[in-house]
């Protein structure tokens, strides 16, 4: 079996330098034959395409292609496209993996394949973390559970599975749903979702700061207009759910808002108090309550 990890990456370059160089330690087994890192450069102008020409001998495996800014169901389609080999493997450029992460993906896989006839996919674990320099000490959370049936930051699958389903809409230009409208798509044909928990990635984002909240606010619309994008190719009651399209969820925000009572703005100097007290996980936590009220709004508004 040959593997193709496809990572679309946007003004990533340095953690999508731990990244490349994680794949890069790779323990295979008899299993797998080979495997190649594409990795699809959206555009980034913090000198990430330069880094990779220029480091080719310590990155042996990866492949780059660039494109224009699209975002990443473009990027995605592409790296699909220029890939070699029947397995693919998505994860995001901000996902540092262990030594076995292949192994793990690819031995789950082979044996579903043989069961399910390959219409099926690998799902692994993901962990949120804050650290930098060792992403890998974090541990697993209560927060890092997730629900979703086909997400992007870690999933290996069949490549001609995904070229039957028609990959990704690349009209989700903006922020969010696109993995989620193509998991859409695989679950209507009956796409069995496999637990992978031992294929653990290690997902870095910054720490929480205050100066984050104007783009934090950007995203979240630019999450509702994708929604509604995913709505009209999918207008049943599970996405319905999935977005948050209901009285129900729109009541559970207002309430835990106290009404729009507690807001952003007012939040503001507890936010600051925790960020400077260290407690920045804390600190993101309590402002995604009004954030998603924010989507929420926005999303009604848009209907």
């Amino acid at each position: 079996m040959n593997v193709s990890i496809v990572i679309p990456t946007y003004n990533r370059k340095p953690i999508l330098e731990k990244c490349l160089k994680a794949l890069e330690k790779q323990i295979l087994n008899a299993t797998i034959s080979n495997y190649e890192i594409v990795v699809i450069d959206d555009g980034s102008t913090d000198g990430t395409p330069s880094w990779i020409r220029n480091n080719s001998k310590i990155l042996p495996h990866v492949v780059l292609f660039e494109q224009k800014h699209g975002g990443p169901a473009l990027g995605r389609n592409l790296g699909v496209m220029k890939s070699k080999y029947e397995v693919i493997i998505f994860i995001d450029s901000d996902l540092i993996v262990l030594e076995d992460f292949l192994v793990c993906h690819v031995n789950k896989l082979s044996f579903s394949w043989e069961r399910d006839n390959k219409k099926c996919f690998t799902y692994g674990s993901v962990i949120n973390t804050s650290n930098f320099k060792n992403p890998e000490n974090e541990k697993f959370k209560l927060t890092d559970v997730s629900f979703a049936y086909f997400a992007t930051g870690n999933v290996a699958i069949s490549k001609d599975l995904l070229l039957n389903v028609g990959l990704f809409d690349s009209s989700f230009s903006l922020y969010g749903w696109e993995d989620l409208e193509l998991g859409e798509r695989l679950k209507k044909i009956g796409t069995k979702l496999v637990k992978c928990p031992e294929a653990v990635g290690f997902h870095w984002h910054p720490p929480f700061d205050c100066g984050q909240i104007e783009s934090l606010i950007s995203q979240e619309k630019e999450r509702a207009r994708m929604a509604l994008v995913f709505y009209k190719k999918h207008s049943n009651l599970r996405v319905r759910f999935m977005i948050q399209l209901t009285p129900i969820h729109t009541l559970l925000w207002e309430i835990m808002c106290l009404g729009g009572l507690i807001t952003i703005k007012r939040l503001f100097p507890l936010l600051k108090f925790l960020v400077d007290s260290g407690k920045n996980r804390i600190a993101l936590e309590i402002v995604r309550i009004p954030l998603n009220l924010i989507y929420v709004k926005e999303l009604g508004r848009l209907i």
